[in-house]
């Protein structure tokens, strides 16, 4: 285990073993796996747990009582709000915002500048009540600079187009564009843009897509 000098590890903290902290970082109250990799500037609260090979980039937040999986990858200066659900081999990547109460299942995929929201009306005197949080399905790609609404449900397998704006709950396997994104096609019916004979996801399932 390598941990920086300049890092602050409290003594409640637990790493796994083989993890490496980096310089600026501090991290309070957690649980990391072995292997974890936190680069500089990451603060972790009290109460995260997260499985094996966690790996951040610089100047993440990730916040109390949310709950990482094995193989997951947060990118520079993103933000896991608290009490989030991460499952196995989840990337997020660069200036991400996750939400309170907030779902990403396995192999769920965020490219760079998804925001996902959970007010439906930001400041209301009773939005502790009424907060839900965005559920993305297993193997989910959302594209760069995608917005998804509160309480929306993104099906397994979906395909979201970049700078979409979702304000409605996406089929499983659905391709969706635009603002207010809409269905387009089947992810089975994706042809490879440069012309090559394959599929960009093949066969009907999350285990045969690869």
């Amino acid at each position: 285990m390598a941990v920086s000098p300049l890092a602050l590890v409290a003594d409640d903290a637990r790493l796994g073993a083989g993890s490496t902290v980096e310089e600026f970082c501090v991290v309070k109250g957690a649980v990391l796996g072995a292997g974890a990799v936190l680069r500089s500037h990451t603060v972790v609260y009290a109460g995260v747990r997260a499985g094996t090979r966690f790996q951040t980039g610089h100047h993440v937040l990730v916040r109390e009582h949310t709950v990482i999986g094995d193989d997951v990858s947060v990118g520079s200066l993103s933000v896991l709000e608290h009490t989030v659900h991460i499952g196995d081999r989840v990337r997020v990547h660069s200036h991400c915002f996750v939400p309170e109460y907030s779902v990403l299942e396995d192999d769920a995929w965020l490219g760079p500048r998804v925001t996902l929201t959970n007010a439906p009306f930001p400041r209301c005197p009773d939005v502790a009540v009424c907060t839900r949080g965005v559920h993305i399905g297993r193997g989910a790609r959302i594209g760069a600079n995608v917005t998804i609404l509160p309480g929306v449900r993104v099906g397994e397998r979906a395909l979201i187009g970049a700078g979409a704006v979702v304000t409605k709950d996406v089929k499983p396997g659905a391709v969706v564009v635009g603002a207010a994104a809409r269905q387009v096609k089947t992810i089975d019916e994706l042809l490879c843009p440069a012309g090559l004979d394959h599929r960009p996801y093949p066969g009907g399932s999350l285990d045969s897509a690869g």
